[in-house]
Protein backbone atom coordinates (compact mmCIF):
# COMPACT_ATOMS: atom_id res chain seq x y z
CA UNK A 1 0.00 0.00 0.00
CA UNK A 2 1.29 3.27 -0.79
CA UNK A 3 1.77 5.88 2.45
CA UNK A 4 -0.91 8.14 2.84
CA UNK A 5 0.14 11.97 2.42
CA UNK A 6 -0.60 13.83 5.89
CA UNK A 7 -0.88 17.83 6.57
CA UNK A 8 -1.17 20.14 9.51
CA UNK A 9 -4.15 21.67 9.99
CA UNK A 10 -4.88 22.67 13.43
CA UNK A 11 -2.03 24.63 15.78
CA UNK A 12 -2.12 25.42 19.33
CA UNK A 13 1.16 26.96 21.51
CA UNK A 14 1.01 27.98 25.26
CA UNK A 15 4.89 29.48 25.45
CA UNK A 16 6.70 31.57 27.54
CA UNK A 17 6.59 34.61 24.80
CA UNK A 18 3.00 34.21 23.97
CA UNK A 19 0.05 32.11 25.27
CA UNK A 20 -1.77 31.13 22.01
CA UNK A 21 -0.48 30.71 18.59
CA UNK A 22 -0.71 34.33 17.18
CA UNK A 23 1.24 35.14 20.80
CA UNK A 24 3.89 32.47 20.14
CA UNK A 25 4.05 33.63 16.85
CA UNK A 26 4.11 37.18 16.92
CA UNK A 27 6.93 36.92 20.03
CA UNK A 28 8.83 34.84 17.71
CA UNK A 29 9.46 37.69 15.11
CA UNK A 30 9.44 40.14 17.55
CA UNK A 31 12.66 38.56 19.06
CA UNK A 32 10.68 38.49 22.49
CA UNK A 33 12.97 36.83 25.48
CA UNK A 34 11.12 34.54 28.29
CA UNK A 35 13.96 34.68 30.14
CA UNK A 36 12.61 36.67 34.08
CA UNK A 37 13.55 35.94 37.94
CA UNK A 38 11.29 32.33 38.72
CA UNK A 39 8.32 33.52 40.87
CA UNK A 40 7.19 29.56 41.35
CA UNK A 41 9.15 29.27 44.41
CA UNK A 42 12.02 31.03 45.97
CA UNK A 43 15.06 30.54 44.57
CA UNK A 44 17.61 32.41 45.96
CA UNK A 45 20.02 29.73 47.17
CA UNK A 46 20.08 28.20 43.80
CA UNK A 47 22.79 28.48 41.17
CA UNK A 48 20.51 29.68 38.68
CA UNK A 49 17.36 31.91 39.67
CA UNK A 50 15.65 32.46 36.43
CA UNK A 51 13.80 30.49 33.68
CA UNK A 52 11.51 30.81 31.29
CA UNK A 53 8.17 31.01 32.94
CA UNK A 54 4.45 31.17 31.37
CA UNK A 55 3.35 35.05 31.61
CA UNK A 56 0.17 35.59 33.25
CA UNK A 57 -1.36 32.21 32.61
CA UNK A 58 -3.94 31.33 34.96
CA UNK A 59 -5.94 27.93 35.13
CA UNK A 60 -8.73 29.50 36.93
CA UNK A 61 -9.01 31.09 33.43
CA UNK A 62 -9.83 27.53 31.86
CA UNK A 63 -10.77 25.08 34.45
CA UNK A 64 -12.48 24.34 37.68
CA UNK A 65 -11.32 24.41 40.87
CA UNK A 66 -11.72 20.62 41.25
CA UNK A 67 -10.48 20.23 37.91
CA UNK A 68 -6.97 21.73 38.92
CA UNK A 69 -6.75 19.63 41.84
CA UNK A 70 -6.36 16.73 39.58
CA UNK A 71 -3.83 18.10 36.99
CA UNK A 72 -0.52 18.75 36.94
CA UNK A 73 0.23 21.70 35.03
CA UNK A 74 2.36 19.94 32.30
CA UNK A 75 -1.32 18.72 31.85
CA UNK A 76 -3.45 21.44 32.16
CA UNK A 77 -0.92 22.98 29.77
CA UNK A 78 -2.00 19.82 27.27
CA UNK A 79 -5.58 20.70 27.55
CA UNK A 80 -5.41 24.12 26.93
CA UNK A 81 -3.52 23.84 23.60
CA UNK A 82 -5.20 21.48 22.48
CA UNK A 83 -8.33 22.62 22.50
CA UNK A 84 -6.80 26.10 20.18
CA UNK A 85 -5.49 23.40 18.16
CA UNK A 86 -9.00 21.57 17.14
CA UNK A 87 -10.50 25.04 17.31
CA UNK A 88 -8.29 25.99 14.33
CA UNK A 89 -8.93 23.13 12.75
CA UNK A 90 -12.24 23.34 12.43
CA UNK A 91 -12.82 19.72 13.53
CA UNK A 92 -16.50 18.78 14.25
CA UNK A 93 -15.53 16.14 16.64
CA UNK A 94 -19.12 15.42 17.63
CA UNK A 95 -19.46 14.03 13.46
CA UNK A 96 -16.46 12.23 13.53
CA UNK A 97 -15.93 8.65 13.37
CA UNK A 98 -13.66 8.92 16.55
CA UNK A 99 -12.02 5.44 16.83
CA UNK A 100 -10.09 6.66 13.83
CA UNK A 101 -9.05 9.89 15.82
CA UNK A 102 -5.69 9.48 18.20
CA UNK A 103 -3.89 11.02 20.34
CA UNK A 104 0.17 10.73 21.07
CA UNK A 105 1.85 12.81 23.60
CA UNK A 106 5.28 13.53 24.22
CA UNK A 107 6.45 14.85 27.48
CA UNK A 108 10.55 14.05 28.85
CA UNK A 109 9.40 14.47 33.36
CA UNK A 110 5.28 14.66 33.01
CA UNK A 111 3.97 15.70 36.41
CA UNK A 112 7.74 16.27 38.23
CA UNK A 113 6.40 19.12 40.62
CA UNK A 114 3.49 16.88 41.65
CA UNK A 115 5.82 14.33 42.35
CA UNK A 116 8.39 16.65 44.36
CA UNK A 117 5.05 18.06 46.56
CA UNK A 118 4.27 15.00 47.52
CA UNK A 119 7.28 13.89 48.73
CA UNK A 120 8.09 17.15 50.68
CA UNK A 121 4.41 16.44 52.39
CA UNK A 122 5.60 13.07 52.74
CA UNK A 123 8.26 14.40 54.82
CA UNK A 124 6.08 17.25 56.92
CA UNK A 125 4.15 14.45 58.36
CA UNK A 126 7.02 12.68 60.37
CA UNK A 127 7.21 10.21 57.35
CA UNK A 128 3.24 8.84 57.95
CA UNK A 129 2.57 7.56 54.69
CA UNK A 130 -0.40 10.00 53.85
CA UNK A 131 -0.56 10.52 49.70
CA UNK A 132 -3.06 12.48 47.62
CA UNK A 133 -5.44 9.79 45.77
CA UNK A 134 -4.40 12.01 42.62
CA UNK A 135 -0.97 11.28 43.15
CA UNK A 136 -0.01 8.69 40.56
CA UNK A 137 -2.48 10.04 37.96
CA UNK A 138 -1.41 13.78 38.16
CA UNK A 139 2.35 12.67 37.68
CA UNK A 140 2.69 10.32 35.09
CA UNK A 141 3.50 11.62 31.62
CA UNK A 142 0.77 9.25 29.65
CA UNK A 143 -2.10 10.99 32.00
CA UNK A 144 -1.97 13.77 29.39
CA UNK A 145 -2.80 11.90 26.18
CA UNK A 146 -5.20 9.94 28.61
CA UNK A 147 -6.91 13.68 29.72
CA UNK A 148 -6.90 14.50 26.13
CA UNK A 149 -8.44 11.24 24.66
CA UNK A 150 -11.25 11.53 27.91
CA UNK A 151 -12.06 14.87 27.28
CA UNK A 152 -12.81 14.43 22.97
CA UNK A 153 -13.96 10.77 23.76
CA UNK A 154 -11.72 10.12 20.96
CA UNK A 155 -10.66 6.12 20.94
CA UNK A 156 -7.95 5.64 18.47
CA UNK A 157 -4.18 4.92 19.01
CA UNK A 158 -3.40 6.88 22.27
CA UNK A 159 -0.13 6.81 24.22
CA UNK A 160 3.05 8.27 25.62
CA UNK A 161 6.42 8.87 24.36
CA UNK A 162 9.28 9.71 26.25
CA UNK A 163 12.78 10.20 24.96
CA UNK A 164 13.92 13.39 27.27
CA UNK A 165 14.38 16.61 25.14
CA UNK A 166 13.30 14.53 21.97
CA UNK A 167 10.00 13.28 23.46
CA UNK A 168 7.43 15.57 21.60
CA UNK A 169 9.18 14.67 18.10
CA UNK A 170 9.41 11.33 18.46
CA UNK A 171 5.48 11.24 19.58
CA UNK A 172 4.93 13.87 16.53
CA UNK A 173 6.64 10.89 14.16
CA UNK A 174 4.65 8.08 15.92
CA UNK A 175 1.78 9.92 15.14
CA UNK A 176 2.49 10.50 11.30
CA UNK A 177 3.14 7.05 11.09
CA UNK A 178 0.26 5.86 12.40
CA UNK A 179 -1.48 8.12 9.89
CA UNK A 180 0.71 6.96 6.80
CA UNK A 181 0.00 3.35 7.23
CA UNK A 182 -3.43 3.44 8.28
CA UNK A 183 -3.97 3.16 11.71
CA UNK A 184 -5.75 6.64 11.94
CA UNK A 185 -7.05 9.45 9.95
CA UNK A 186 -6.46 12.21 12.46
CA UNK A 187 -4.07 12.56 15.38
CA UNK A 188 -3.38 15.06 17.88
CA UNK A 189 -0.08 14.87 18.57
CA UNK A 190 2.61 17.56 20.52
CA UNK A 191 4.03 17.84 23.66
CA UNK A 192 3.94 19.41 27.18
CA UNK A 193 5.96 20.34 30.06
CA UNK A 194 6.35 21.98 33.70
CA UNK A 195 9.71 21.47 34.49
CA UNK A 196 10.64 24.86 36.48
CA UNK A 197 10.59 23.54 39.92
CA UNK A 198 12.54 23.38 42.46
CA UNK A 199 13.79 20.03 41.60
CA UNK A 200 14.03 20.50 37.96
CA UNK A 201 16.00 23.74 38.36
CA UNK A 202 18.13 22.02 41.19
CA UNK A 203 18.73 18.74 39.12
CA UNK A 204 19.65 20.51 36.23
CA UNK A 205 22.10 22.80 38.24
CA UNK A 206 24.07 19.80 39.70
CA UNK A 207 24.78 18.92 36.03
CA UNK A 208 25.86 22.48 35.29
CA UNK A 209 23.58 22.09 32.44
CA UNK A 210 21.75 25.62 33.41
CA UNK A 211 23.21 29.02 32.51
CA UNK A 212 23.82 31.00 35.87
CA UNK A 213 23.65 34.67 34.40
CA UNK A 214 21.25 35.53 36.80
CA UNK A 215 22.23 39.21 36.21
CA UNK A 216 20.49 39.86 32.70
CA UNK A 217 17.69 36.79 32.67
CA UNK A 218 16.33 37.88 28.87
CA UNK A 219 20.01 37.55 27.47
CA UNK A 220 21.07 34.18 29.11
CA UNK A 221 19.57 32.13 26.59
CA UNK A 222 22.62 32.59 23.42
CA UNK A 223 22.73 30.01 21.27
CA UNK A 224 25.84 30.41 19.15
CA UNK A 225 27.78 32.60 21.20
CA UNK A 226 30.65 32.79 22.77
CA UNK A 227 29.86 33.58 26.00
CA UNK A 228 26.74 31.02 26.28
CA UNK A 229 26.94 29.12 29.72
CA UNK A 230 24.09 26.38 29.75
CA UNK A 231 20.52 25.98 28.53
CA UNK A 232 17.07 28.10 30.54
CA UNK A 233 14.98 26.21 31.63
CA UNK A 234 11.43 26.75 29.90
CA UNK A 235 7.84 25.14 30.03
CA UNK A 236 4.73 24.75 28.25
CA UNK A 237 2.77 23.04 25.18
CA UNK A 238 2.10 22.56 21.82
CA UNK A 239 -0.51 20.70 19.71
CA UNK A 240 -0.61 20.02 16.10
CA UNK A 241 -3.36 18.16 14.68
CA UNK A 242 -1.93 16.10 11.94
CA UNK A 243 -5.10 15.21 9.12
CA UNK A 244 -4.42 12.53 5.66
CA UNK A 245 -4.69 14.47 2.47
CA UNK A 246 -7.42 13.66 1.43
CA UNK A 247 -9.39 13.79 3.94
CA UNK A 248 -8.54 17.59 4.78
CA UNK A 249 -8.64 18.58 1.03
CA UNK A 250 -12.32 17.11 1.10
CA UNK A 251 -13.17 19.02 3.72
CA UNK A 252 -11.65 22.19 2.75
CA UNK A 253 -9.68 22.04 5.94
CA UNK A 254 -6.82 25.32 5.97
CA UNK A 255 -3.64 23.45 5.41
CA UNK A 256 -0.58 24.75 6.63
CA UNK A 257 1.90 22.48 5.68
CA UNK A 258 2.81 19.16 4.83
CA UNK A 259 4.80 16.87 7.12
CA UNK A 260 6.84 15.35 4.67
CA UNK A 261 8.92 12.95 6.55
CA UNK A 262 11.40 12.03 9.80
CA UNK A 263 14.39 10.73 10.82
CA UNK A 264 15.51 9.18 13.93
CA UNK A 265 18.65 7.83 15.33
CA UNK A 266 21.20 7.31 18.59
CA UNK A 267 24.56 8.91 19.37
CA UNK A 268 24.69 5.83 21.41
CA UNK A 269 28.10 8.12 23.07
CA UNK A 270 27.06 9.42 26.69
CA UNK A 271 24.28 9.98 29.29
CA UNK A 272 24.31 13.96 28.51
CA UNK A 273 26.80 14.97 26.15
CA UNK A 274 26.52 14.83 22.07
CA UNK A 275 28.95 13.36 20.38
CA UNK A 276 31.70 16.35 19.70
CA UNK A 277 31.59 15.68 16.07
CA UNK A 278 27.89 15.39 15.85
CA UNK A 279 27.59 12.15 14.42
CA UNK A 280 24.13 11.47 15.61
CA UNK A 281 22.83 14.76 14.43
CA UNK A 282 24.50 13.85 10.86
CA UNK A 283 22.43 10.63 10.75
CA UNK A 284 19.14 11.49 12.25
CA UNK A 285 19.09 15.02 9.45
CA UNK A 286 20.14 12.41 6.83
CA UNK A 287 17.58 9.65 7.68
CA UNK A 288 15.12 13.05 7.63
CA UNK A 289 15.85 13.41 4.14
CA UNK A 290 16.07 10.25 2.74
CA UNK A 291 12.49 9.60 4.26
CA UNK A 292 11.02 12.44 2.91
CA UNK A 293 13.31 12.02 -0.31
CA UNK A 294 14.31 15.79 -0.56
CA UNK A 295 17.78 16.73 -1.49
CA UNK A 296 20.15 18.58 0.97
CA UNK A 297 19.92 21.33 -1.48
CA UNK A 298 16.28 21.78 -1.36
CA UNK A 299 16.02 22.70 2.50
CA UNK A 300 15.25 26.73 3.29
CA UNK A 301 15.98 26.94 7.10
CA UNK A 302 16.45 24.35 10.01
CA UNK A 303 15.23 25.61 13.38
CA UNK A 304 18.37 24.13 15.76
CA UNK A 305 17.91 21.70 19.00
CA UNK A 306 20.61 25.27 19.85
CA UNK A 307 20.11 24.59 23.74
CA UNK A 308 22.86 27.32 24.04
CA UNK A 309 25.51 25.14 25.47
CA UNK A 310 29.49 24.99 24.58
CA UNK A 311 29.05 21.31 23.62
CA UNK A 312 25.45 21.21 21.91
CA UNK A 313 25.63 24.28 19.54
CA UNK A 314 29.57 23.39 17.95
CA UNK A 315 28.40 19.67 17.32
CA UNK A 316 25.08 20.56 15.86
CA UNK A 317 26.74 23.14 13.83
CA UNK A 318 29.52 20.63 12.43
CA UNK A 319 26.43 18.34 11.82
CA UNK A 320 24.91 20.93 9.28
CA UNK A 321 28.07 21.68 7.51
CA UNK A 322 28.80 17.89 7.11
CA UNK A 323 25.08 16.81 5.58
CA UNK A 324 24.62 20.14 3.69
CA UNK A 325 27.84 21.06 2.25
CA UNK A 326 28.18 24.33 0.18
CA UNK A 327 25.00 24.67 0.35
CA UNK A 328 24.61 25.05 4.24
CA UNK A 329 25.60 28.64 3.30
CA UNK A 330 22.16 29.52 1.60
CA UNK A 331 20.15 27.60 4.42
CA UNK A 332 18.45 30.17 7.55
CA UNK A 333 19.94 28.73 10.21
CA UNK A 334 17.96 29.66 13.80
CA UNK A 335 17.07 28.75 17.19
CA UNK A 336 14.13 29.89 18.62
CA UNK A 337 15.16 28.65 21.89
CA UNK A 338 16.92 31.43 22.25
CA UNK A 339 13.32 33.11 23.21
CA UNK A 340 11.82 30.32 24.68
CA UNK A 341 14.14 28.52 26.52
CA UNK A 342 14.14 24.71 26.97
CA UNK A 343 11.02 23.60 26.85
CA UNK A 344 12.36 19.90 27.52
CA UNK A 345 10.01 17.24 26.37
CA UNK A 346 7.82 20.24 25.16
CA UNK A 347 10.57 21.88 22.74
CA UNK A 348 9.99 19.73 19.87
CA UNK A 349 6.45 20.41 19.70
CA UNK A 350 6.93 23.90 20.16
CA UNK A 351 9.91 24.23 17.69
CA UNK A 352 8.17 22.20 14.77
CA UNK A 353 5.07 24.89 15.05
CA UNK A 354 7.79 27.53 14.97
CA UNK A 355 8.93 25.36 11.87
CA UNK A 356 5.27 24.92 10.30
CA UNK A 357 4.37 28.71 10.45
CA UNK A 358 7.99 29.90 8.49
CA UNK A 359 6.62 27.60 5.77
CA UNK A 360 3.46 28.82 6.06
CA UNK A 361 4.16 32.80 6.19
CA UNK A 362 7.73 32.53 4.62
CA UNK A 363 9.94 34.22 7.19
CA UNK A 364 12.30 33.02 9.38
CA UNK A 365 12.08 33.78 13.13
CA UNK A 366 15.84 35.31 14.58
CA UNK A 367 18.05 33.78 16.92
CA UNK A 368 18.49 36.42 20.04
CA UNK A 369 21.13 37.39 21.94
CA UNK A 370 23.98 37.36 19.79
CA UNK A 371 27.00 39.56 20.69
CA UNK A 372 30.38 37.71 20.23
CA UNK A 373 31.22 35.07 17.42
CA UNK A 374 32.70 31.86 18.77
CA UNK A 375 35.84 30.89 17.08
CA UNK A 376 35.21 27.50 16.53
CA UNK A 377 31.69 28.02 15.11
CA UNK A 378 31.46 28.83 11.51
CA UNK A 379 30.36 32.65 11.41
CA UNK A 380 29.71 32.99 7.64
CA UNK A 381 26.50 30.44 7.92
CA UNK A 382 23.73 32.42 8.29
CA UNK A 383 22.51 31.99 12.05
CA UNK A 384 19.47 34.62 11.69
CA UNK A 385 21.02 36.93 14.17
CA UNK A 386 18.94 39.82 15.68
CA UNK A 387 16.15 39.95 13.32
CA UNK A 388 13.67 37.85 11.56
CA UNK A 389 14.36 37.61 7.68
CA UNK A 390 12.04 37.34 5.16
CA UNK A 391 12.83 34.30 2.21
CA UNK A 392 10.77 31.87 0.64
CA UNK A 393 10.79 28.69 2.95
CA UNK A 394 9.11 25.82 0.72
CA UNK A 395 11.12 22.85 3.20
CA UNK A 396 12.08 23.50 6.86
CA UNK A 397 13.58 20.87 9.39
CA UNK A 398 13.45 20.55 13.00
CA UNK A 399 16.08 19.04 15.25
CA UNK A 400 15.49 18.24 18.51
CA UNK A 401 18.28 15.64 20.68
CA UNK A 402 17.61 14.47 23.99
CA UNK A 403 20.07 13.00 26.90
CA UNK A 404 20.46 9.56 26.51
CA UNK A 405 21.25 10.17 22.81
CA UNK A 406 17.44 10.68 21.80
CA UNK A 407 18.07 12.23 18.15
CA UNK A 408 14.75 13.22 16.62
CA UNK A 409 14.05 15.23 13.32
CA UNK A 410 10.98 16.47 11.17
CA UNK A 411 10.81 17.99 7.89
CA UNK A 412 8.19 20.19 6.62
CA UNK A 413 6.91 21.06 3.09
CA UNK A 414 4.79 24.04 1.71
CA UNK A 415 1.25 22.87 -0.24
CA UNK A 416 1.13 23.51 -3.78
CA UNK A 417 -2.87 23.03 -3.91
Amino acid sequence: MKPRRVVITGLGALTPIGNSLSGFWNGLLNGKSGGAPITYFDASKFKTQFACELKNFDPLNHFEKKEIRKYDRFTQYSLVTTQEAIIDSKLDLDNENKDRIGVIWGSGIGGLETFQNEVIEFQKGNGNPRFNPFFIPKFIPDIAPGMISIKYGLTGPNFATVSACASSSNAIIDALNYIKIGYADVMITGGSEAGVTIAGIGGFNSLNALSKRNDNPSKASRPFDKDRDGFVLGEGSGTIILEEYNRAKSRGAKIYAELLGCGMSADAYHITAPHPEGIGAIKVMRNCLKDAKVEPKDVDTINMHGTSTPLGDLAEVKAVKKVFGKHAYDININSTKSMTGHLLGAAGAIEAIASIMSVNNDIVPPTINHENDDDEIDSKLNFTFGKAQKRKVNIALSNTFGFGGHNACLLFKKMNL
